[in-house]
């Protein structure tokens, strides 16, 4: 018992390490708030265009199907390891002179968009059609229908699991150390060879579980609410 307290929770290792994690873990939260902004505008565009009616518009639905499915059956390990070593030996212009971190979002940013997208096209599919037909009855067009009428409510819907994936998001991060880049898990792995203890990345996962579990909170009131506004309105009807 002593030796396993001493390994994974001595407090000298404690004192040390905070300090060096915290320091990588201002990383994880750079990356962390690029990727979400990127995906939740890209997954929104992507959810658009995949929901275009018409057969002119088949190519384009045809393109975000396909992204989507690649990227969410694609490990988020392996695309990261394509763009941190693939892209850059092809000495392809600027896209292969970015830094790690760079291409660390890029990453992160394809495939959680393909996840995304899925959860924004669930919201758009749960909003009645009558929704959009009044809208276009009151004269409005079919873009602003939808941006007016239909994406608010589909927005406001899909917020518990928007934020679900961007708990995984926020973890998924510490995948982007086999890049190199100096985030909370990348220095805890060198703190921890370096003492020969496992402090540091038991500092790093606490440091982790201080940013998900008020985003867990956050994630169960929406839900609650979300069913309370169900249960209200199948009682109005």
């Amino acid at each position: 018992m002593g030796k396993f307290l001493h390994a994974f929770f001595s407090p000298l290792g404690f004192r040390r390490a905070v300090p060096q994690v915290w320091d990588g873990f201002q990383t994880n939260i750079k990356l962390m708030v690029i990727a979400e902004l990127l995906v939740l505008f890209f997954a929104l565009l992507v959810a658009i265009v995949r929901g275009l009616p018409g057969r002119g518009a088949l190519p384009f639905r045809a393109f975000a199907i396909g992204y989507t499915d690649f990227f969410r059956g694609t490990p988020l390990i392996l695309v990261a390891y394509v763009w941190g070593f693939g892209i850059p030996a092809l000495h392809a212009g600027f896209i292969s002179n970015l830094s790690l971190f760079e291409y660390g979002i890029i990453a992160l940013t394809l495939v959680y968009t393909a996840y995304v997208t899925e959860v924004y096209r669930a919201g758009i599919d749960s909003v009645h059609p009558s929704q959009r037909q009044a809208a276009l009855a009151v004269g409005l067009t079919g873009g602003q229908a939808l941006r007016f009428v239909v994406l608010p409510q589909a927005v406001r819907r899909v917020l518990p699991p928007l934020l679900n994936d961007f708990i995984s998001l926020q973890k998924d991060v510490a995948l982007v150390a086999i890049l190199g880049p100096q985030e909370a898990f990348r220095v805890a792995q060198i703190a921890a060879a370096s003492n020969f203890e496992y402090t540091p990345l038991v500092a790093a996962a606490l440091l982790y579980i201080c940013v998900t579990l008020p985003l867990a909170r956050v994630v169960d009131g929406l839900d609650v609410r979300a069913r309370h506004e169900r249960a209200t309105e199948m009682a109005l009807a």
